[in-house]
Order: C-alpha cells, then structure tokens, then sequence
C-alpha cells in the first residue's frame, strides 16, 4: 500500500525543483555554477527515494 502523501507531497516536487535548479538555474550562474548544479542534483536524488519510499511505505508491519 503506497503512500500518496510522500510521494506526490514530497517526492514529485523535490524531483521537480531539483531539475529545474540543476537544468535552468545553474547554467545562469557564473562564479557558483558548480554549487547551484550540486545542490539542485541531491535535491532530485532525495526526490527519487521519497518517492521510492512512499511507494513501499505501510501503516501495517509486514509479516512473513
């Protein structure tokens, strides 16, 4: 049972700002384009795992 909340509240957006940090607002700064690339990269790569999260997250334990 996914869980919506974290992956449409948390992980969609985190994916979609970090791109556009590292895609659209890096390449128009100057002195600190590496730092704007970097930053904008782990923000999508923590987008990833909370979404991946929120897909296998359960209010149940999982028994075996």
């Amino acid at each position: 049972m996914a869980s919506k909340s974290i992956t449409v509240g948390v992980g969609i957006p985190m994916i979609i700002v970090g791109a556009l940090m590292a895609w659209l607002w890096a390449p128009l700064e100057g002195v600190f384009q590496n730092q704007v690339e970097l930053i904008g990269s782990t923000i999508g790569i923590l987008g990833v795992v909370f979404f991946i999260s929120g897909l296998f997250y359960t209010k149940q334990p999982v028994m075996h």
